[in-house]
């Protein structure tokens, strides 16, 4: 997939592009369902599949404030999107000034003249351009005399018998819910932080006979504090490993951390990145009476993320 970054790198339109556009906060299902629409649409005729995105997101330029955290940063959207299998992803740095742009002036300008798209294809209650003017109303009105085809994408609904559409804003608060399992129906896929393994307390391994790597979260949605069974993906390998999301209050830290413990491993990956996958909720975060009766627990949570991670 080619990635560009700006409007002014586009160097010339593209061939028949079918493009779809949005934020895709966390690449769910329902944004992968738009991108096969595209991606069929652009195959049929001979053209090019293009997702457009925007970076900020446009809630933190225009609230600045009060805006909740992503579900998947620009790097891993980017990387998510490629694997979708889209031809082009262009990434339009959101400003102010942006945001000002009339509807018809980014449909004219950006998408007809800039891009070359041929189809448009949106969800039901897509809208775009300054004040959101450019909703499916004005795409049909539009359309017939600018000369593109305008394609409403069906809804996607929550699988297994679920109340309502599939949405960032759920699966946001399934994650913050330790809901793991849940979040994984509707994005497809576990939902993954990454970070750096950065020095910890020194606790795991010397106190409590279970080494971890303390990581320095990248990410901005960290699930609800707990234990969980986890995949840990480091150099292009997986391993099984079991986090601990919390305050560590055997110790009386007060201090937030993320800590795994990653089974059958004993390599040095300080300053290494490495991404964790979270698969199932084990129990709340507890305060134990002493060393002791926390390495016991820690014990019984590791024979049963091996369960859970061996299905």
């Amino acid at each position: 997939m080619k990635i560009i970054e700006g409007i002014e790198n586009i160097k010339e339109p593209f061939k028949d592009a079918v493009i779809t556009i949005g934020n895709f906060d966390g690449v769910h299902i329902g944004h992968q369902a738009l991108f096969h629409e595209v991606i069929e649409r652009a195959d049929a005729s001979r053209g090019t599949s293009v997702a457009m995105t925007f970076e900020p997101h446009p809630i933190r330029v225009i609230k600045q404030n009060g805006h909740p955290p992503l579900i998947t940063l620009y790097e891993q959207k980017a990387e998510l999107i490629a694997r979708s299998g889209m031809d082009v992803l262009i990434c339009v740095p959101f400003t102010r000034e942006f945001a000002s742009v009339t509807a018809k002036e980014f449909v004219e300008d950006i998408l007809l003249k800039r891009i070359g798209m041929k189809t448009i294809v949106v969800g039901g209650d897509y809208a775009f351009g300054r004040n959101r003017e450019g909703n499916l109303d004005f795409l049909r009105t539009y359309s017939k005399p600018l000369g593109f085809e305008l394609v409403v994408a069906d809804w996607i609904q929550v699988p297994h018998n679920g109340a309502g559409r599939i949405s960032s804003t759920r699966i946001r608060e399934f994650v913050t819910e330790g809901k793991v399992a849940e979040a994984q129906k509707l994005l497809g896929r576990y939902y993954q932080i990454r970070g750096m393994v950065q020095t910890g307390r020194n606790r795991g391994g010397k106190l409590l006979g279970f080494p971890t790597a303390n990581i320095k979260l990248y990410d901005e949605l960290a699930p609800k504090t707990g234990v969980y069974a986890v995949t840990v993906e480091h150099e292009g390998q997986k391993y099984k490993a079991v986090a601990n999301i919390g305050f560590s209050p055997t110790f009386d830290d007060h201090i937030f951390t993320v800590e795994v413990h990653i089974l059958d491993f004993n390599q040095n990956i300080y300053g290494k990145t490495i991404r964790v996958n979270f698969i199932e909720r084990l129990r709340d975060e507890k305060k134990f009476s002493g060393i002791s009766e926390l390495s016991e627990q820690i014990r019984k949570d590791i024979v049963k993320a091996r369960e859970i991670l061996s299905l």
